[in-house]
């Protein structure tokens, strides 16, 4: 018989991200603070760290090796990254959508995020060095991701970019479901959020916009809808 006085029967499943990574400490701080913080702790966001050198190919941790034909730095092996993704998928019924971050992926844009929203479990792979052996996405096949054209020293920091984008999406996340309906590139236009003023009146010789002060929420909202089309031109 089930038990409706249980609040925790009525909790919706969190959003799950699992990151695979070989540096799980960069993201103490990311996961403790903040938004993010809160939303781990209320049971809105479920973040799970897995550690690539678990599936090292030997006893001394190793996951990666020389590349064949020569050439500069390391790359990560396949071995490592296959099984750990394997075993990251066994860990919930619920299938993960593989990510793999990378400079040749698709450029991560808002309406990525609305869609890993909807996937509501996503695993995150950070490479590192030069990069993965090839065969890591030609047996895994994962959605290429990059977050723009310029060189990192690693996935972690796009993974934190991607967490945070979609968890804010996540209703209750930010308490008012209004918080997200006027950011930039909200909706399928693409526009940037309008201009904010806050106390002081003036500062510096800089007022604030005259129409802000009027209290007529019509022309307002016309005034910020226009700073909206014309940061976008």
């Amino acid at each position: 018989m089930s038990n409706d006085t249980n609040p925790e029967l009525h909790q919706p499943c969190p959003l799950r991200f699992d990151v695979l990574t070989l540096f799980p400490g960069l993201f103490d701080g990311f996961l403790s603070e903040s938004i993010l913080g809160r939303a781990i702790e209320r049971n809105l966001v479920d973040v799970r760290l897995w550690d690539l050198r678990r599936w090292a190919v030997n006893r001394f941790g190793q996951v990666d090796d020389r590349p064949y034909g020569g050439g500069p730095g390391m790359l990560i092996m396949a071995p490592p990254v296959v099984e750990a993704v394997a075993a990251i998928q066994a860990d919930d019924p619920t299938p993960a959508h593989v990510v793999l971050l990378a400079p040749a992926g698709t450029r991560f844009h808002q309406s990525k995020s609305r869609e890993l929203l909807n996937k509501r479990r996503t695993l995150l792979i950070c490479g590192r060095y030069e990069g993965f052996d090839q065969r890591v996405i030609d047996i895994l096949q994962p959605e290429l991701v990059s977050i723009g054209d310029y060189v990192l020293s690693g996935g972690e920091v796009p993974a934190m970019v991607v967490i945070d984008s979609v968890m804010r999406l996540v209703p209750g996340v930010l308490g008012d479901e209004s918080s997200t309906a006027d950011e930039s590139f909200h909706d399928e236009r693409d526009l940037l959020e309008y201009p904010h003023y806050t106390r002081p009146r003036e500062y510096r010789g800089l007022g604030v916009p005259e129409v802000l002060l009027c209290g007529n929420h019509a022309q307002i909202a016309r005034w910020r809808e226009s700073q909206r089309k014309e940061r976008k031109d």
